[in-house]
């Protein structure tokens, strides 16, 4: 088969201990997934799951032991940290009960869900979809993804990340509205899920604004911690 142009080779990420990489097929977000902070971008209560999208190429990779460098944004003046769980599919399927969800898991990882908030909020008031706000380049930070059986209680793992070494985003995994196989059993009804699918869950309170200079820690219990730079 011949092309018009050479396609782009996937996007890949490490995963801890092998030398074989992750291919990302889709990258998946879910909204709103802790009560504090659906709280604090003025909503309340166990919502029904929603879910976003970013383009696979948006994946920025933060190697172990390597602090990834984020270009700052076009277009905004508000770009918004979001430490999220990151879950890799493994097994694909369709309508996957949440009983089953597990064996559909590859590994975890974490990652970032990077906005530009002035421009999501825009997007929002006028009634339009928000694609802008998420799904630009570099918006979705992550780091090495460790196989599912060695982190067994990731459930109930603590989530944090620092800025400039100050706290600013702390949790437990454990305090999801949507669980990790809900979510699972969820987003299945809606697509069909693929090997190399990666489901951003969701992040806790605290998120804020971020600035040129500024070097985010992102950590889960078990997992590679993910460093990134904004310049």
């Amino acid at each position: 088969m011949s092309y018009v142009f050479p396609p782009a080779p996937p996007v890949c990420v490490p995963v801890v201990g092998s030398t074989n990489t992750f291919a990302v097929h889709r990258i998946y977000c879910v909204g709103r997934n802790y009560v504090e902070h659906a709280q604090e971008m003025g909503h309340s209560g166990r919502e029904a799951p929603f879910f976003f999208m970013k383009p696979a190429d948006a994946v920025l990779v933060a190697a172990p032991g390597v602090t990834a460098v984020m270009p700052y944004p076009s277009l905004t003046h508000n770009l918004h940290h979001e430490v999220e769980l990151v879950v890799a599919i493994g097994v694909g399927g369709s309508n996957i009960r949440a009983a089953d969800a597990a064996a559909h898991i590859f590994g975890y990882a974490v990652g970032l869900d990077m906005t530009r908030r002035d421009l999501q909020n825009d997007m929002k008031k006028q009634g339009r979809p928000w694609c802008i706000g998420k799904g630009f380049d570099h918006s979705a930070p992550i780091g090495a993804i460790t196989p599912a059986n060695q982190v067994p209680g990731i459930a109930d793992a603590a989530i944090r990340l620092q800025v400039n070494g100050q706290d600013r985003q702390r949790s437990t995994i454990n305090k999801l509205i949507w669980n990790i196989a809900e979510t699972i059993e969820q987003l299945s009804m809606a697509w069909t899920l693929q090997p190399g699918d990666v489901i951003y869950t969701g992040t806790p309170e605290g998120v804020a604004a971020v600035l040129r200079g500024d070097t985010l820690a992102a950590d889960i219990d078990g997992l590679q911690s993910l460093h990134i730079r904004v310049e």
